[in-house]
C-alpha cells in the first residue's frame, strides 16, 4: 500500500511488479533508461539498434531499450520507456559486452561489432549472402556510418559467427569490411 500511494504522489516509478526506481524529482538523479535495461530484466546487455545509436552509427532515433539476455524474451512498458527482451544463447551472450557510463551510471551495452552482429542474426528472415546485399542493407536499410566499420574489430564478429545460427551471413560481414579495408 505504501509503494503505491509513492508512487502515486510521484516519488517513486513502478518498472515492473515489485521493482521501483525513486523518481528524478525526489533524487534530483537523471534516470539511465540503458541502466535500468540491465535492472528490469536479467542478466541483460544493451544492444542492436539502441547501442548502434548510443555509438551515433545510425542516424535514427530509437524509442525502445532493445537488450539481449539469456532469459526467456520479454517486453516491458513503464512511465520511462519500453524495454524489448530478445533471447540468445548463453555461449553467444558473452561476446562483445562491455561496461559503459553515462550520467553517473555503469551499464552493460554491446560493443559495436556485438550490437551489429545481435542486429543481424536476431532480425527474423534476414539472409545477406552476397557482398551487394551487404552493402544494400547497411547502407540503405539501416544506413549504418561506413567508416566507423573500418575500425571495427573483427575477432569479436568471428567469434559470434563461430557459435550464431547464422555464421554464413557474418562471414559475410567480415568479408565485406576487409574487402572495404582494401579499397
Amino acid at each position: 500500500m505504501k509503494a503505491k500511494r509513492l508512487e502515486y504522489d510521484g516519488d517513486i516509478i513502478r518498472l515492473k511488479k515489485g521493482l521501483y526506481v525513486a523518481s528524478p524529482l525526489t533524487s534530483r538523479m537523471e534516470l539511465s533508461p540503458f541502466l535500468l535495461a540491465n535492472h528490469i530484466y536479467g542478466p541483460s546487455y544493451v544492444s542492436m539498434q539502441t547501442a548502434l545509436r548510443y555509438y551515433g552509427f545510425i542516424p535514427e532515433a530509437v524509442y525502445s531499450v532493445q537488450s539481449m539476455t539469456t532469459g526467456v524474451a520479454r517486453d516491458y512498458e513503464n512511465t520511462v520507456g519500453t524495454f524489448n527482451y530478445i533471447h540468445v544463447p548463453a555461449r553467444y551472450y558473452n561476446i562483445g559486452v562491455t561496461m559503459k557510463e553515462s550520467t553517473g551510471a555503469t551499464f552493460m551495452i554491446a560493443t559495436p561489432e556485438k550490437a551489429l552482429c545481435d542486429l543481424m542474426v536476431f532480425t527474423p528472415n534476414l539472409n545477406l549472402r552476397f557482398q551487394t546485399s551487404m552493402r544494400d542493407y547497411l547502407e540503405d536499410d539501416i544506413r549504418f556510418d561506413m567508416d566507423a566499420l573500418l575500425n571495427f574489430d573483427l575477432d569479436i564478429i568471428k567469434d559470434c559467427a563461430e557459435v550464431s545460427r547464422k555464421k554464413t551471413m557474418l562471414n559475410q560481414l567480415i568479408k565485406f569490411i576487409e574487402n572495404e579495408r582494401n579499397i
